[in-house]
């Protein structure tokens, strides 16, 4: 009988089973999500999420024990530089498993396993309220005018027609002019390699050729070589033109910035 037996071996032995959850735990960090057995993601969660939690606070120590899970630097680096600062405010639960189903054949119970702070339509933005009706009262009143309500507000357009209010309300967070980070893909580091080679705008970034985004990506070293820029251009397109709802539904499709 199985008492006091907390580990599900998964039908494999102590090497494959490490080697496993180690595939596993490189495949979430990379694509944020990944579809697997409700079996296999309950023993992922239980062995990414003390990594993540590591992530958090950058110290050789850290990086060097996480190294010895996942096995690849690459991953330890993505880990830190791009994930970590995102979970940075959760004091846990860094992933989320949804149920999909049975898999044809074998009728296994399947699932999706997620970073939770990398699903835009699960977030943490509160919806907003309807606003609060004027109380009615003899007091004081602040005289009208004081605050502005934010729902009367005119919308915010900055010079070449980029208009904050429709570009946060598409994606649902603050939007700056010409951040590159908005494109699926782009992250805080090849943002600043974009700038150190002269494109620091969408309107450059669209007329950026992909052999020219590749050699950007190259002066950062050979770890950026995994990212795949055949789609930045066309994102940085739809940006620079305001078609925000275009480039959420683009993005929707996109798998960590490719197709």
């Amino acid at each position: 009988m199985r008492h006091g037996g907390k580990v599900n071996h998964l039908g494999r032995t102590s090497a494959h089973r490490k080697a496993l959850l180690a595939n596993l735990a490189s495949s979430l960090i990379i694509h944020k999500r990944i579809f697997t057995t409700v079996a296999k993601a309950k023993e992922l969660r239980k062995y990414v999420e003390p990594l993540l939690t590591k992530s958090k606070t950058d110290t050789t120590h850290n990086r060097r024990t996480v190294f010895a899970y996942v096995k690849n630097k690459d991953i330890v680096t993505t880990m830190f530089r791009d994930v970590a600062p995102k979970i940075a405010n959760r004091p846990g639960g860094y992933t989320r498993i949804i149920k999909t189903g049975n898999r044809m054949g074998d009728n296994a119970d399947m699932c999706m396993i997620e970073l939770v702070d990398f699903n835009e339509i699960y977030s943490n933005a509160k919806v907003t309220a309807e606003p609060e009706k004027a109380k009615t009262t003899r007091r004081s009143r602040k005289p009208a005018g004081a605050t502005a309500d934010a729902a009367t507000a005119p919308e915010t357009t900055t010079e070449g027609g980029f208009n904050a209010k429709a570009a946060t309300e598409a994606f649902g967070k603050k939007v700056k002019l010409d951040d590159l980070k908005i494109v699926e893909g782009i992250g805080p580091k090849i943002e600043e390699l974009y700038v150190a080679a002269g494109i620091s705008t969408w309107a450059q970034l669209a007329e950026t050729s992909v052999e020219k985004s590749k050699e950007v990506l190259l002066t950062g070293g050979d770890r950026y070589k995994m990212h795949d820029p055949s789609t930045w251009a066309q994102q940085a397109l739809l940006a620079s033109e305001g078609k925000w709802a275009e480039l959420k539904e683009l993005q929707e499709k996109l798998d960590g910035g490719k197709e």
